[in-house]
């Protein structure tokens, strides 16, 4: 399978995309800019998105669902956020096609189907949904309000790339709206905390949680909380986000409650959300040059059972003892697949389930039905040993919790590794062009944030929550400074 993917070394950026395709994760679509995110590749955001809503509704949120279409004159009733996303904007003008007169065979847009106000296809949900707000609330008895919603979303990206940058794509949404302002912090930093634990505890990432500078706030917010992992290339990818929105919107869509006392109050408000940019990140994390390397806790199959056989007899004899190791499996909650194909020679098999990312191959034949055993190949370490079939379900299950920890132990040895420090501005240009994160004061001036990233193309991706304070001058002013910041070039 893997004879002609290229090196993580050879062209990472190459090396990405010939693995989302081949390992039947997404393929490009027919439209310019979108991806089709095939079986495989679903079943992995099916996994994401189940243990997320879970941990949502745990933290009493409840789902709903809100329109695609945008009026433009609500989209425009936040003018930051307005003007933050409007480069992006898809616009619907009219509804209607008719058959072109001159050629019978065409179809046009009708002119006489123009709309009367154009429509915003989406790219985020703040405007529809603060304006269906205003209707939901009149007393402090109506809140908190704790809304998430599973959607699309339609961002015109110029240069894409298939789960990390597409025009269109899947994620989910909250938006709630609170009594007091210190509610919905305390919110945006409760989401902000769920989605460093998922990132962490089923993905295996290791991330920094932060807050963005003013430059790189969410059009809108007050205040943007992030979580910020390292990928294998040594650059950085935002993995999530969650947005104070202060009263912004609530006075943008006159959103106000009834207070205890009887006052009349604008709410305040959060929003927050995470895409399938996750399963970019999931494969740049763990994947190397055999291909896919998936964590257990988000592998759509956890564990492949393989026949080495000679005729059908010896098949059917070995496929009884098979599918009960996979029912004393299934019954500890394990994930399995016997693949019985005759179509495929065992060792095409093992090739095809090694670039899936498939934690854990068993091959079971003529001899191990004699000795009682089975061999097991890990696919993070590529390690094999031959195990007694005897308690093989509690052993499996071991084998994939030591597995999820190796992975997630791998990823923070490699960011540690490539964690640094600099002091002066030769240091920093040098260290940045190294890959990974670097530490380093900033005046706190979003002129020299934005000359930094012209001339290194490096970023602040956060000011690290409960930074240590500590005296300095900046990389690039000299300027005083109080704390480091983390920059890193990004995707």
């Amino acid at each position: 399978m893997a004879k002609d993917f290229t090196s993580r070394k050879e062209d990472y950026s190459q090396w990405y995309n010939e693995l989302v395709v081949k390992a039947d994760l997404a393929d490009h679509s027919a439209v310019r800019g979108c991806m089709v995110i095939k079986p495989y590749g679903y079943a992995i955001w099916e996994k994401i998105q189940a243990q997320l809503d879970k941990m949502f509704k745990e933290t009493g949120h409840v789902n709903a669902y809100f329109p695609l279409f945008v009026p433009k004159s609500l989209f425009e009733a936040e003018e930051k956020n307005a003007e933050g996303f409007a480069k992006e904007c898809a616009v619907v003008t009219h509804y209607r096609l008719k058959t072109d007169p001159e050629n019978p065979s065409k179809l046009i847009v009708d002119p006489n189907a123009k709309l009367d106000e154009e429509l915003i296809v989406r790219p985020t949900s703040e405007a529809i949904i603060w304006s269906t707000y205003k209707g939901w609330i009149q007393s402090y008895r109506d809140l908190p309000l704790l809304i998430n919603q599973w959607a699309n979303v339609v961002r015109w990206e110029m240069r894409t790339r298939l789960f990390l940058r597409t025009a269109e794509f899947l994620w989910q949404e909250g938006h709630t709206a609170h009594a007091t302002k210190e509610e919905a912090i305390e919110e945006s930093e409760k989401m902000l905390e769920v989605y460093a634990t998922f990132a962490e505890q089923w993905m295996g990432i290791p991330v920094i949680k932060g807050l963005k500078t003013p430059n790189e706030r969410f059009a809108g917010a007050e205040e943007t909380y992030c979580i910020e992992a390292l990928m294998q290339d040594g650059k950085a990818l935002q993995a999530g986000t969650s947005h104070f929105l202060g009263q912004n919107f609530a006075k943008a869509f006159d959103v106000k409650f009834t207070t205890k006392e009887g006052k009349q109050e604008f709410v305040w408000a959060t929003s927050w959300g995470v895409s399938t940019r996750l399963m970019g990140a999931l494969i740049m994390t763990h994947s190397d040059d055999e291909g896919l390397v998936l964590p257990p806790k988000l592998a759509p199959i956890q564990v492949v059972i393989i026949p080495i056989y000679k005729g059908e007899e010896q098949l059917a004899q070995i496929s009884e003892q098979a599918l009960k190791i996979k029912k004393e499996l299934e019954e500890k909650g394990i994930l399995v697949k016997y693949d019985d194909r005759d179509t495929q020679k065992p060792g095409w098999k093992f090739a095809e389930y090694e670039f899936k990312g498939v934690p854990v191959r068993i091959a079971i034949g003529p001899r191990d039905l004699e000795n009682g055993t089975l061999e097991v190949a890990r696919r993070d370490t590529k390690e094999k040993e031959v195990l007694q079939q005897q308690d093989i379900a509690s052993k499996i299950e071991h084998l994939l919790e030591n597995i999820q920890k190796n992975l997630y132990q791998k990823a923070i040895d490699y960011r540690e590794e490539m964690t640094n420090k600099a002091d002066s501005w030769e240091e920093f240009k040098i260290k940045i062009n190294k890959g990974g994160f670097v530490y380093a004061h900033w005046d706190g001036t979003p002129e020299t944030e934005e000359k930094i990233k012209q001339e290194t193309k490096a970023t602040i991706r956060c000011i690290p929550l409960n930074n240590k304070q500590e005296t300095g001058k900046c990389v690039l002013s000299g300027s005083p400074s109080t704390q480091r910041v983390v920059f890193a070039r990004a995707y």
